[in-house]
């Protein structure tokens, strides 16, 4: 499914996942519902201007299935806010 996005210029892998899953949850307003913030919070995670918040990264891999995973939506320091998801990587 990521595919389209690598003819795009450079996105942050992490936007790249914000995408993702707002396309398999039916948008970014779905998206925004489910979390309970704004759709435009939701379009800045996806465009880079605010990171996703860590509470966020969870239910989103839950409603995703895992198809959009805490790794993903945070890889720059993922191993450190869930230290025992490194095990489960080894």
């Amino acid at each position: 499914m990521l595919d389209k996005y690598k003819a795009m210029p450079y996105i942050h892998p992490m936007n790249k996942f914000v995408i993702l899953a707002s396309e398999i949850l039916g948008g970014q307003s779905s998206l925004a519902k489910l979390l309970g913030v704004t759709p435009p919070t939701v379009n800045q995670w996806a465009k880079g201007d605010r990171p996703i918040p860590v509470d966020k990264c969870w239910p989103i891999e839950q409603a995703t299935e895992g198809k959009v995973s805490r790794k993903d939506l945070r890889p720059d320091d993922w191993q450190r806010i869930w230290p025992e998801l490194v095990k489960e990587s080894v």
